[in-house]
C-alpha cells in the first residue's frame, strides 16, 4: 500500500520576479510525498492561475486520488486517472522518486537516459525599466542565455536594446508572456535579428495566435502557454517553430518526455522550462535536457534558500543536484 501526503510550502525570493501577468516575491508550491512504509519519495509542483490552478486545488486534487492510491494505483494509470497539470506532476515526480528508491538506481538509468550533466541555463531578465533591465544583464551576461521578460507596452523595443547592451554576446531569448497584438508584432519582430535574439516566446495569447501560420518568423517562435502536452501538437503546425516543454504543464516527467519526443519528431525544437520553484521542482527537468534548444531552470536560483542537495551554479552551468531521483540511504 502506498500512502500519500501533500503540503502547500510558501519559498520566498530573492527579488520580486515581474513578467506582463504581474509580479511576485514568493514561489507557492505543493509537495506530495509518497511512501510504501520501507521507502519514501517526493515531487514538487506550482499551482498556476494562469492555467486556472490553485494551491487549495492541487491539494483538494492530490487527496482525491489518495484512496486509489492505497489500492494500488500506479504511475502509468495516473496519466489517464488525473489530467495534465501541477497535481499530476508532484504525484508523478514522487511516483518515479519512490520507484528509485525501491529499485536501488537512479531515475535516470530506469529510463535507459545517460545521467544529467552541467549545463548552461536561461537566467531571467524580469520586466522592468530599461535601465535596470541593461545593469540586469550586465550582471547576468555570462549564463548560456538571458531570457528577456517584455511586457506588451512601449518600452519593450527600448528594453530590447538595454538588454544587448548589458551583454553585447550572450544569446538572447525574448518571452512576452501573450502580451503582444498584431501592430506590436509587425513593429517588434523585425528588431530581433538585429538584437541578436535566438528565440521568441508566446507573442501572441493562446487560442489567438493563428496569424503566426502567415506572418514572417524573422526569428524562431517557441509555444508556452499554447503548448502542454501532445494533444496540443497538431494545433501547433505552421504556427510554431520550438514548445517550451514544462513538468508542471504536462502533468510530470511521465508526459514531458513523451511530449519532448513527440514534438522533435514533429521537426519542433525543445525547450526545458519550469516555472519559479525549488530545485525538488526542476529535478525531473534536468532528463530532458540532452538536446534541447533551449534549457531554461534557473527558478531555484530565484529562492532567496534553495532546499539542500538543490542545484549548484557553477562557471555559470547548472549542475543538478542528489535530491530527487537518486537511491538515499
Amino acid at each position: 500500500m502506498v500512502a500519500l501526503r501533500a503540503r502547500l510550502e510558501r519559498l520566498p525570493l530573492a527579488q520580486t520576479f515581474r513578467i506582463a501577468r504581474g509580479a511576485k516575491d514568493e514561489a507557492v508550491v505543493v509537495v506530495a510525498e509518497v511512501s510504501d512504509g520501507a521507502h519514501r519519495g517526493w515531487g514538487e509542483s506550482v499551482p498556476y492561475a494562469r492555467y486556472g490552478e490553485s494551491p487549495e486545488g492541487v491539494l483538494a486534487a492530490l487527496e482525491g486520488v489518495a484512496e486509489a492510491l492505497a489500492e494500488g494505483l500506479d504511475r502509468e494509470a495516473l496519466q489517464t486517472t488525473m489530467p495534465p497539470g501541477a497535481a499530476r506532476n508532484a504525484l508523478d515526480a514522487a511516483l518515479w522518486d519512490l520507484e528509485a528508491q525501491r529499485r536501488g538506481e537512479p531515475v535516470f538509468a530506469l529510463l535507459g537516459l545517460r545521467e544529467p550533466r552541467p549545463t548552461p541555463t536561461c537566467f531571467t531578465l524580469v520586466v522592468d525599466r530599461p535601465g535596470a533591465v541593461e545593469d540586469a544583464a550586465r550582471r547576468a551576461a555570462g549564463h548560456g542565455w538571458l531570457k528577456l521578460k517584455l511586457a506588451g507596452d512601449d518600452d519593450d523595443l527600448a528594453r530590447l536594446e538595454a538588454a544587448r547592451r548589458g551583454a553585447p554576446d550572450t544569446p538572447l531569448v525574448v518571452d512576452a508572456n501573450e502580451s503582444w497584438d498584431l501592430p506590436r508584432y509587425r513593429r517588434l519582430a523585425p528588431e530581433l535579428p538585429r538584437l541578436g535574439v535566438a528565440l521568441l516566446e508566446q507573442p501572441f495569447p493562446a487560442r489567438a495566435d493563428d496569424a503566426l501560420t502567415e506572418l514572417p518568423h524573422p526569428v524562431p517562435i517557441c509555444a508556452d502557454e499554447s503548448a502542454h502536452h501532445r494533444g496540443d501538437l497538431p494545433a501547433l503546425r505552421g504556427r510554431y517553430d520550438a514548445v517550451n516543454v514544462k513538468l508542471d504543464k504536462a502533468g510530470g516527467l511521465t508526459e514531458a518526455l513523451a511530449f519532448a519526443q513527440a514534438a522533435e519528431a514533429a521537426g519542433l525544437g525543445v525547450v526545458v522550462g519550469c516555472m519559479v520553484c525549488s530545485s525538488l521542482g526542476t529535478a525531473p527537468a534536468h532528463l530532458l535536457t540532452d538536446g534541447a534548444l533551449v534549457v531554461d531552470l534557473d527558478g531555484p536560483l530565484w529562492l532567496r534558500r534553495d532546499r539542500a542537495e538543490g542545484v549548484a551554479l557553477r562557471d555559470h552551468r547548472l549542475r543538478p543536484g542528489r535530491l530527487w531521483g537518486y537511491p538515499r540511504p
